[in-house]
């Protein structure tokens, strides 16, 4: 395969769905909205392909890109988050939450390469293309990949515009130490806010946060004790909470309806990581 400069495109220059699926196309509007993502990348799906298949013209097309990016090498000690982005995918109509693979920490070149091998294969796996056929999906899934900076969180978790549970107007987030992961996969019972449309705060709930995910020296992530003074602390405060809100309302008037906002604090800043609308099961 021919590998073109558009097959790589700054997150924000996204904008086809077709070829850079949806997480990208929400991303890169988000990115023109002005709202706090991470530089990345977005690898369209014969783009994906040639990299799964050995293509060298893509690998370098690959690692050129991941260099401007970052702003230089691309060697160790500056590490990516490499994320499936489907047509479809974070969608109203189909999340694939949970389905396919997400790299984090990935910090060499080969080791990026094989994460994007890794994303695009994970969606053929018999659980993925399971969920496919349930959402009357035919043909073999195209993959499209975002590259990202890695946050390497303090905090982070997921917001809902909408309470999950009830329905009501509300702004839910749940919260825990350390990356995202921890709460999306269920390994902690995080802390629970729910803040009010006049932006009072109304509940805080502290979780039982005795894991975090953290970034491991090598590369990929590690699950840490959590210091025993932490594992019941609230993650949060006041400002923070406020600015959450603040971005949930952004999100809101840039897509339109119920939001399900994956977000992280490192170093005092609040990223966006990603957004979908929010389904009737909360994703």
């Amino acid at each position: 395969m021919r590998t073109s400069p558009a097959e790589v495109v700054p997150l924000g220059s996204a904008t086809g769905e077709a070829r850079y699926g949806g997480k990208a196309a929400n991303l890169a509007s988000a990115v023109r909205s002005g709202l706090p993502v991470p530089p990345g990348l977005a690898l369209s799906w014969p783009f994906v392909d040639a990299i799964a298949e050995g293509a060298t013209a893509a690998q370098e097309a690959l690692r050129s890109a991941v260099d401007r990016l970052l702003g230089g090498s691309s060697a160790p000690g500056r590490p990516l988050a490499v994320r499936s982005s489907a047509p479809g995918e974070d969608s109203a109509r189909a999340s694939f939450a949970g389905q396919h693979l997400s790299c984090l920490n990935v910090n060499t070149p080969e080791a990026l390469a094989d994460a994007v091998r890794a994303v695009r294969e994970s969606a053929r796996s018999p659980g993925a293309l399971a969920y496919r056929r349930r959402l009357g999906l035919a043909g073999q899934p195209r993959i499209a990949v975002v590259v990202q900076a890695l946050v390497a969180a303090d905090c982070a978790g997921v917001l809902f515009t909408r309470d999950p549970l009830d329905g009501s107007e509300a702004v839910v987030v749940e919260a825990s130490w350390g990356l995202g992961e921890s709460v999306v996969e269920g390994l902690v019972v995080p802390d629970r806010y729910r803040i009010d449309g006049t932006g009072q705060v109304r509940e805080r709930v502290p979780g039982v946060k005795d894991i975090a995910v953290r970034p491991s020296p090598l590369g990929g992530t590690s699950q840490v004790a959590v210091p025993p003074e932490r594992v019941r602390a609230l993650c949060l405060d006041d400002a923070q909470l406020a600015e959450l809100r603040d971005l949930a309302a952004r999100c809101a008037q840039v897509f339109g309806g119920p939001q399900d906002i994956e977000w992280a604090f490192a170093d005092g800043h609040l990223y966006l990581l990603q957004r979908r609308p929010l389904t009737g099961s909360a994703g």
